[in-house]
């Protein structure tokens, strides 16, 4: 089953949208087709992006850009935004859409970053656990890296 779109972006030269868990970059249009070809659907998922290029319109129509772990991000800047598959020119119009998806993105990456970690701690306190239960560590020991755990966790909230 297909997720729902959260959010939406038109640009020049292909859209974005938004899902749960990850980005999608459509290509429609007559600008898409000579700038892209005739190029399918790209999903990018939001755990794997590494970091969003954004250039605000200037001189020159702004474009948003996604670089990934595996993935080669073009560094061209905008002479180059126009035929990179990561990319997504846009023009005045358009860019208060794309200002908010980043937005959103960036928001969505920070909650699964969060998420990872806790899974980490969680992690941990079960191996803990399972040493304790089979002797090797002693109750004292337990607790004092459970609440050192529980400290870093603490430590890394706040500083998000």
């Amino acid at each position: 089953m297909e997720e729902k779109v959260l959010m939406e972006a038109k640009g020049w030269n292909g859209q974005l949208q938004l899902f749960e868990t990850k980005v999608r970059i459509t290509r429609k249009g007559f600008k898409a087709l000579v700038q892209q070809g005739l190029k399918g659907d790209k999903d990018i998922l939001i755990k794997e992006i590494s970091s969003i290029q954004f250039k605000k319109i200037g001189w020159t129509p702004g474009y948003i850009q996604f670089a990934f772990r595996g993935g080669q991000e073009s560094k061209g800047g905008i002479w180059d935004a126009d035929k990179d598959e990561n990319t997504i020119t846009f023009i005045n119009l358009q860019e208060p859409a794309f200002i908010k998806i980043k937005e959103a993105i960036e928001e969505k990456m920070r909650s699964m970053e969060k998420g990872e970690i806790k899974t980490l701690d969680l992690d941990q306190l079960e191996k803990l656990a399972e040493l304790k239960k089979k002797g090797i560590i002693t109750e004292e020991e337990f607790n004092a890296k459970k609440k050192q755990i529980r400290s870093e966790e603490h430590t890394s909230e706040l500083q998000s």
